[in-house]
């Protein structure tokens, strides 16, 4: 019940939360004359200038900004965030194509870049001082100075350059022309998981196939920074009085280390992870860029070098919603590994 108290409390204050973001982000479009916010409602480009006159005075672009607001509000309630000229399409219809691009790859980087961290840091605080932590310390500094483009550039040299292994993209094109066939059905837009569920193992194989190179990309950059987290909280926690008391009666040291130490070491862990996720989530521009991936980072880079308003505005109250929702997320492990928080 306590649980279920919290979880509603949290909903409502995200509303709350959500309804600022929103306050936030008509204030700045705000900012922008009345011919650069017809664009949310502009399907072409090669428009005359009395023809965006009457644009503007159809969409009541001059009345008061309150009146705008609730208009907005309201066009956003019931789905309608404009015309994507980035995406030629409904921004909503443009978020479909390219948000399964990006979840896929988030879904399988992910949980990677976490468990890497998290072991290896973990390792590192055991074996304090020893190859493997040298080991580790390196990779962690490699890794987290390494610049995204660079290393993605150096992976496609060697891996698709030399050795002509993952091709960049998310299908090949023999199995593009089956994706998009007529007897292929799309269930959630995600490639592989399609793949699957089509009977077509082919498909699946090909579209996870390319996904290694930039899955391979964000390991390295992202699990450097969660592994030297989890290191020094890791050496925090081994050096606790409880831990060393326990190493002196002759518990376990294996028990020690997995149920109290590395569980106490979790928390700041949780805490970089969930902002992680939530940032990959939001699109990753170059690393989509550099292997040619259409998801969101690279959609909302096109959005801004063009001015697309509508896709923008969506792209920040999604993101918005994310970052939430991840921290409410977090907030429930956090009463998971330590007991001693209670969801109040």
């Amino acid at each position: 019940m306590g649980l279920l108290n919290y979880l509603i409390r949290r909903l409502l204050l995200m509303v709350v939360i959500l309804f600022g973001v929103t306050i936030v982000v008509f204030s700045i479009m705000m900012m922008l004359p009345p011919g650069q916010r017809v664009a949310i409602y502009l399907q072409d480009e090669r428009v005359n200038a009395e023809q965006f006159e009457a644009l503007i005075e159809k969409y009541g672009l001059n009345d008061p900004a309150p009146v705008q607001y609730a208009r907005w509000v309201k066009s956003v309630f019931k789905g309608d965030f404009g015309f994507s000229v980035t995406a030629q399409a409904p921004v909503v219809d443009g978020f479909k194509q390219y948000f399964p691009v990006t979840l896929e790859l988030v879904l399988l980087s992910g949980p990677l870049i976490i468990l890497v961290g998290i072991l290896l840091g973990s390792a590192a605080a055991v074996n304090k001082d020893k190859p493997i932590d040298h080991f580790a310390r390196i990779f962690s500094i490699v890794g987290y100075s390494l610049p995204t483009f660079w290393l993605g550039l150096i992976l496609l040299m060697i891996f698709y350059g030399y050795f002509g292994l993952f091709e960049p993209g998310i299908l090949s094109n023999e199995y593009r022309d089956v994706f998009f066939s007529e007897g292929f059905k799309s269930f959630t837009g995600l490639l592989v998981i399609d793949g699957i569920l089509n009977n077509r193992w082919d498909v699946a194989a090909d579209a996870f196939w390319h996904l290694v190179l930039p899955t391979i990309n964000l390991v390295i950059l992202s699990s450097a920074l969660i592994m030297r987290l989890m290191r020094s909280s890791m050496l925090e926690s081994l050096g606790q009085d409880y831990i060393r008391t326990a190493l002196a009666k002759g518990a376990s040291k294996k028990v020690i280390i997995a149920k109290h130490a590395r569980r106490n070491a979790l928390i700041p862990v949780v805490t970089i992870s969930g902002l992680m996720m939530a940032g990959l989530m939001a699109g990753m521009v170059i690393t989509e860029t550099i292997f040619s991936r259409p998801g969101i980072g690279r959609w909302m880079a096109q959005a801004s070098l063009r001015l697309d308003i509508p896709a923008i505005m969506f792209n920040v109250l999604f993101l918005s919603g994310v970052y939430v929702l991840i921290n409410l997320v977090v907030d429930i492990i956090y009463a998971y590994i330590d007991p001693r928080i209670r969801l109040a």
